[in-house]
């Protein structure tokens, strides 16, 4: 691999962290497809998931006084087990369909919820379900990161504590995946290299996101959101 192709990567990774630390999800959508194109498919989804690792690590920490401990705690009840199944089939089954589904059911929420036109109240059912669905579709097609924050959204959290605890739930999904990956490929030591280098530009960019969270309000945060899972669910339908 060129210089310039991993200092694509390394920026790639930076702008990734700076949407996904100040939104609560994005940044797998973003450099999944920068990543497949310069290593391939095959590499890109365990490369992303061991720099999501490193990211929503640093989210966690960041925030980790702000965690909403409880719904977390659901949620992953739900998404653990579910991501386990969902990285053992990641590479056998087709995701464009899957991936466009997400996005449809994503953009449906972000609409209703911002015009008002129905109001959703956070449940353990909600939190179970959501948990499995996330974890399952996050093994399978590498990030169901949209899938999850609406599921949070829901709560009605403060933005570091949304962030936070949105971050806690899928840095657990993605020890898990990173764990199965690892005993399923063959990763040298060119991949783990390139991935302690985006690592490291991760939580570069999740430092300026969380400089953002502190000065916005709760209400412009939730607008900020929204719109931003209504434009990652349209890219998701268009490009599957």
């Amino acid at each position: 691999m060129i210089v310039l192709d991993v200092a694509l990567l390394i920026v790639g990774a930076f702008v990734a962290a700076a949407v996904s630390g100040s939104a609560g999800f994005g940044g797998a959508l973003l450099l999944l497809p920068l990543l497949t194109t310069v290593v391939g498919a095959e590499q890109a989804v365990p490369l992303l998931t061991v720099a999501q690792l490193v990211g929503n690590l640093s989210r966690v920490g960041f925030g980790v006084r702000s965690i909403a401990w409880r719904p977390v705690g659901l949620f992953l009840i739900g998404a653990i087990p579910a991501s386990v199944t969902g990285s053992l089939l990641f590479v056998s089954l087709p995701t464009g369909l899957l991936t466009r589904s997400i996005g449809v059911g994503v953009l449906a929420f972000a609409v209703l919820k911002y015009f008002r036109i129905l109001t959703f109240h956070p449940s353990n059912r909600l939190l179970l379900g959501g948990g499995a669905l996330t974890g399952f579709l996050s093994g399978l097609i590498g990030s169901a990161g949209p899938l999850g924050a609406a599921v949070f959204l829901s709560l009605g959290l403060p933005p570091v504590a949304y962030v936070a605890s949105e971050a806690t739930t899928a840095l657990a999904m993605h020890a898990v995946k990173t764990v199965v990956y690892g005993t399923t490929l063959t990763l040298d030591g060119s991949f783990w290299g390139l991935a302690a280098l985006l690592g490291a530009a991760m939580v570069a960019g999740t430092w300026v996101a969380n400089r953002f969270l502190r000065r916005v309000s709760v209400k412009g945060f939730e607008r900020y959101v929204l719109v931003l899972l209504a434009a990652i669910s349209i890219y998701l339908i268009i490009v599957g």
